[in-house]
């Protein structure tokens, strides 16, 4: 195989793991080449850092020399690397669509989502913003956010998108105190009708929460019989594996560590 030719082939590799993690078979599918080829490339992409594999699932995502690489690009879009991975795993994990959100004045702007394989699904807000305080990831981005931004926040305009939307400011600013004690925030309705969403902050390396993962479904299945607390747990878990390879702290094991459920309160309208 020429130099060229393999080149070519390793970052066709490359191209089908920014889609999420992956087994050799699943590799070999997306960019048509042989199990053998797929393999063999693998190893020397792993060997430079390019690629890393789970020892826990066997399967294979994008390495640290890729994120390092990206780090050149918007912060949203290298988060948006770093943080797939983990959106995948999540809709694996509780079967609804998962998500990444940032700050953006008064708004929250959606970088990504990643969908569940639901029959009935929910929209995809990927390029989207909406209202900070009708979104679980706004109120817990104001929650965290300087005192001159929360300030702002609650300054309005605070419009409902629906009848359960908050508006009111002192009952906001104390949701916010109970967002920033609990470290999620579970909203019902109040963005949609018929939608509810729950998400946890991402922290940079210097310690300050600059996104907010998400889950959300449909109303009637989402949360459902289970445990609002326990799903929030996860989402927590999930910000703070993202918040861990922000600050280089990547084995790739550590992506399927148990969330703990321990001194999370429960979400009530929070």
């Amino acid at each position: 195989m020429s130099t060229v030719q393999s080149v070519e082939r390793a970052f066709s590799i490359l191209g089908a793991l920014a889609s999420g993690p992956a087994g050799v078979s699943v590799i070999a599918e997306r960019t048509a080449l042989p199990k053998s080829t797929v393999s063999r490339l693998l190893g020397t992409l792993v060997d430079l850092g390019a690629v890393e594999q789970s020892d826990l699932l066997g399967v294979y995502g994008l390495g640290e020399l890729i994120i390092d690489l990206s780090a050149s690009a918007s912060p949203g879009r290298n988060l948006v690397t770093i943080a797939r991975p983990h959106l995948v795993e999540l809709v694996d994990e509780l079967g609804e669509a998962a998500g990444l959100g940032m700050l953006d004045g008064s708004r929250v702007y959606y970088y990504d989502q990643v969908d569940s394989d639901h029959q009935v699904q929910v929209r995809d807000w990927t390029g989207e913003s909406v209202d900070a305080h009708v979104v679980p990831s706004g109120l817990v981005l104001a929650a965290y956010a300087p005192d001159a931004v929360r300030r702002a926040f609650l300054a309005g305009p605070l419009e409902g998108w629906t009848d359960g939307s908050v508006t009111d400011p002192d009952v906001l600013s104390a949701r916010l105190d109970e967002i920033r004690e609990a470290g999620f925030a579970w909203m019902y309705e109040e963005m949609s009708e018929g939608l509810n969403s729950v998400a946890a902050p991402i922290v940079n390396p210097a310690g300050t929460v600059i996104a907010a993962v998400h889950v959300h479904g449909p109303a009637y299945r989402f949360p459902g019989a289970a445990d609002p607390a326990t799903i929030a747990a996860s989402v927590v878990a999930a910000g703070h594996r993202i918040s861990d390879r922000l600050a280089g702290h990547h084995p790739v094991d550590e992506f399927h560590r148990t969330p703990s459920t321990s001194g999370m309160a429960s979400p009530g309208t929070s």
